[in-house]
């Protein structure tokens, strides 16, 4: 049960901050964290989660409380090409990094009771 999104527009070190406070935390947690979190990359990655839970429900039949966040990773994407201007004619780039990122969920194990001998 996986998402995907492609060429966000903010680099993958800045993208990581948020997906690492949500990795391995239940869906409904990683949901509420999101919705609090003050950075650009939340509510892109909010949706993308969203995403992932929809895949769940509608291809695999899993309930939305049961699922956690087993894996989410950001790689680096395009890096868009810009020029500024300087002085004496020249040109000095600017690089804007996108990042992509991927999201895979699973189901909680219920713990299993220990017999005792």
């Amino acid at each position: 049960m996986k998402a995907s999104l492609k060429d966000h527009h903010q680099s993958p070190r800045r993208t990581r901050l948020v997906t690492e406070t949500i990795k391995g935390k239940s869906v409904t947690q990683a949901l509420a964290k999101l919705d609090f979190l003050v950075k650009k990359s939340a509510a892109p990655i909010k949706k993308l989660v969203l995403s992932a839970v929809a895949n769940a429900k509608t291809n695999f039949k899993k309930d939305e409380a049961d699922l956690y966040i087993k894996n989410i990773t950001v790689d680096k994407g395009h890096v868009m090409r810009r020029f500024r201007p300087v002085s004496h004619g020249r040109a000095f780039p600017i690089r804007h990094r996108l990042s992509m990122i991927e999201v895979i969920l699973d189901v909680k194990e219920a713990p299993v009771a220990k017999r005792k001998k």
